[in-house]
């Protein structure tokens, strides 16, 4: 008899965002007069740059030739978008080699794949309130899930507790949802802690490009020995708008190795490369050299007009949270305004209520976590004029 995987049992019976479709769908059919107004899902809206779709079209045209067709690509990435990557990690303090650089079709992919690296019986350390992928992956492979609270008085960014062991350890900074970004200072408590537990950080940097204050790490490698215990995802659907095109990388450094039980070691680097060429045939041809775009000089001026305008929006938000007093965190090195529910409300009737009377969609904090019951995230990613819109509207649930 067929015996299936029963830790889906544990799961929880929807994934956050499709049952914050559900409802809105269910809203909207039934009050298709009503404009509703989406600040919860992180969703980009602005279009992909000249300089990106350019390349696009050019790829597309050789594909149309002979002499330049692309059939099966390297699993791992093309060169010409590794070393891209790597550039742009130096411009940022940041040496790697380009071969432990692994293009992707994005972070989410890869923060889940990533589990099958390590075996079942690993205990995983993530913060509360967290992005559920995280802990969705890792319960669907049946690991132990420990969780560090993440609040208002540790300003959302969870610091390591001696007392507790973990394998593999879950970061995200800028944090989603929170918008809290950690500093150099506290991520080589988590560096030397992971080393000193021989424990493995995997650090989502998914939001990296949204940090404006210099003195903050744009990426975990910052950190003196970091390449000894951590592994790092990045996406470029927040940098250059890949939301719909896919496209990401993971940063496996080569020096990042683990004994295995019959004492012997294991290198990650080459785990993960085996991993994904049995598993992955890569990215597009096309989509990589329309990535690879978004690195030259052109590409990141259009990427950080793009950006410019989210924070924008982000700023918007968070001058109507400072205007009614209400208490938040994010909105600075972020894309998401994370603010305490009003009314003493729980998030999801909080949500409920937003939809019902104003017809603003955001994302209830209790769908990452216990310690986001009472919390609620809007986005930065609609466009200018909807986000005035929406906080002219949520002003009107004060009156």
């Amino acid at each position: 008899m067929t015996r299936l995987n029963e830790n889906y049992l544990n799961l929880k019976e929807s994934y956050l965002f499709s049952e914050i479709a559900k409802r809105v769908n269910k809203f909207a059919e039934e009050h298709p007069d009503k404009d509703i107004i989406r600040l919860g899902i992180g969703d980009v809206t602005l279009p992909l740059s000249k300089s990106v779709i350019s390349e696009l079209h050019k790829a597309v045209d050789e594909m149309a030739d002979a002499k330049t067709f692309k059939g099966y690509g390297p699993e791992q990435g093309y060169d010409f978008l590794r070393n891209a990557i790597k550039d742009y990690y130096h411009r940022n303090g940041v040496e790697l080699e380009a071969d432990e650089i692994f293009v992707s079709d994005g972070a989410k992919s890869d923060t889940g794949n990533i589990t099958d690296l390590f075996a079942v019986d690993n205990t995983v350390l993530v913060p509360d309130p967290v992005y559920p992928v995280y802990v969705d992956t890792n319960t669907m492979n049946g690991r132990n899930i420990i969780y560090m609270n993440s609040t208002p008085e540790n300003n959302f960014l969870a610091m390591p507790d001696e007392s507790v062991h973990a394998d593999i350890i879950y970061l995200c900074s800028p944090n989603n949802p929170t918008g809290a970004a950690y500093n150099k200072e506290q991520l080589k408590i988590w560096v030397d802690y992971a080393k000193k537990n021989n424990s493995i950080i995997l650090f989502d940097s998914a939001y990296e490009c949204f940090i404006t204050d210099e003195s903050l790490p744009r990426s975990i490698f910052a950190i003196e020995g970091a390449k000894d215990c951590c592994i790092e995802f990045c996406s470029l659907s927040k940098t250059a708008g890949f939301t719909g095109t896919r496209c990401g990388y993971t940063v496996v450094p080569k020096t990042l190795r683990f004994k295995t039980t019959d004492g012997g070691e294991l290198y990650l680097n080459k785990m993960w490369l085996r991993r994904q060429t049995t598993k992955f045939n890569g990215v597009p041809y096309i989509i990589q050299r329309g990535a690879a775009a978004v690195f030259t000089v052109e590409g990141m001026n259009e990427a950080k007009a793009m950006i410019a305008t989210y924070r924008e929006n982000a700023k918007i938000i968070a001058d109507t949270m400072d205007e009614l007093g209400v208490k938040y965190f994010g909105g600075v090195n972020s894309p998401y305004i994370w603010f305490e529910c009003p009314f003493g409300m729980y998030s999801w009737d909080f949500f409920d209520k937003m939809l019902n009377e104003i017809q603003v969609v955001g994302t209830p904090g209790a769908g990452f976590g216990r310690n986001g019951d009472n919390y609620f995230r809007l986005t930065a990613f609609n466009n200018k004029e909807n986000t005035i819109n929406a906080m002219n509207r949520f002003k009107t649930l004060f009156e």
